[in-house]
């Protein structure tokens, strides 16, 4: 993702490399003219978060297109992908990434050196006729076999065996990160959206905080995170720290840090829904103006006109009508600080998608989890 002093998203920094393994141990109001339109309100956090909101709208500024960036991932991919659904059904790869540049980088807790990474990838399947929506999380640190594919910016890179699934993005950029997503799971992704640190921080600050309740202390230095058991209303900086802790909870892996974000993206969409934003258009366009900067798109999606047509054929999609799962995986044996796609459950997941049905129950049971589940709640 880029902020406004960050490099193109397309133009990845050095790659970073998987390694060897080792051994180791309210109702929502009508538009009052057909000049309202609906217009999408996403943030997907790199570090680690994915929201998706359609809200009603009566703004359209052409300021707003002047926001957006977008890089053509179709050019850079060509024609050898899987075959787009013919039956209403669209699958989106969402990314958040740390570019460890600017403002990013201070909130990476990182060094400001410019590298390029995707700390959160999901692909969100939308169901035909676009009311209900399955969200499957994949693991930074799975282990796969990442696909030759050509970058953004126009350079070829090699197939490699077991790679870190974030380092398709780190060393092609979005493009490669595409076409890693696409190598795994067998489905064409018709969009892509990526978010930054900085504009999720923003966002969430735009929207007045997020309510949710936690069942346990949270305490993580490294995030500068420090919430008590209950109820709060997060602020940006300690909602970005929630979705960035691994090691404030669970098992201290990221997938207990999955499980974090997933709890969180449905406290955002709950939030975005109670907000009644058409009758305060000073915050929605204050929203609209973060939420445009902070989003990097496709270019079939690089126009404020196609993001709200987008987002009119999303904003059916509630809370109760996203089923988010995590990619089945174990812990590796050889690294424990690596994931193993367990195959034939994974197949389970991609194989419900590619015919629009929902992913089965049995196809996410056991395997590693995280230990995060039902820390956090909407509300």
């Amino acid at each position: 993702m880029s902020a406004d002093s960050t490099p193109d998203p397309g133009i990845p920094g050095p790659p970073r490399g998987s390694g060897a393994r080792h051994k180791a141990k309210g109702r929502r109001r009508k538009p009052r003219s057909r000049r309202r339109k609906a217009l999408l309100v996403a943030a997907w956090s790199a570090a680690g978060v994915v929201v998706l909101g359609g809200t009603g709208a009566g703004v359209l500024f052409f300021k707003l297109n002047g926001n957006l960036q977008s890089v053509d991932i179709d050019q850079a991919l060509g024609t050898d992908r899987p075959d787009k659904a013919d039956d209403g059904s669209e699958n989106i790869l969402v990314l958040g990434s740390d570019t460890r540049a600017g403002g990013n980088g201070k909130l990476g807790g990182g060094a400001d050196d410019g590298t390029a990474r995707s700390d959160t990838a999901m692909i969100v399947h939308v169901h035909k006729g676009h009311k209900k929506a399955s969200v499957v999380s994949i693991p930074r640190d799975t282990l796969v076999d990442r696909p030759e594919c050509t970058g953004t910016d126009g350079t070829k890179h090699p197939a490699e065996h077991e790679a870190m699934f974030n380092s398709a993005y780190s060393t092609g950029g979005a493009a490669c990160a595409v076409k890693t997503a696409e190598s795994v799971s067998g489905l064409r992704m018709d969009h892509y959206l990526e978010v930054d640190f900085a504009g999720f921080q923003h966002l969430v600050d735009d929207l007045g905080g997020v309510q949710v309740t936690t069942t346990k202390d949270i305490q993580d230095p490294d995030s500068h995170l420090d919430l008590k058991a209950g109820a709060h209303t997060l602020d940006g900086e300690q909602a970005l720290g929630l979705v960035r802790t691994r090691h404030g909870v669970g098992d201290g892996s990221d997938l207990g840090r999955i499980q974090l974000q997933q709890a969180f993206v449905k406290a955002l969409m709950q939030r975005v829904g109670s907000l009644g934003l058409l009758d305060n258009p000073k915050k929605l366009y204050d929203i609209a103006d973060t939420a445009t900067k902070t989003v990097t798109t496709d270019s079939d999606l690089g126009s404020v006109n196609s993001l709200m047509s987008f987002a009119s054929g999303l904003k059916g999609i509630k809370p109760g009508g996203m089923d988010m799962v995590t990619l089945p995986v174990q812990y590796d044996p050889a690294d424990a600080n690596r994931v193993l796609v367990e195959k034939d459950k994974a197949t389970q997941v991609w194989g419900a998608l590619k015919q629009d049905k929902p992913i089965p129950a049995d196809a996410t049971e056991g395997g590693a989890k995280g230990g995060a589940d039902g820390v956090v709640s909407g509300g």
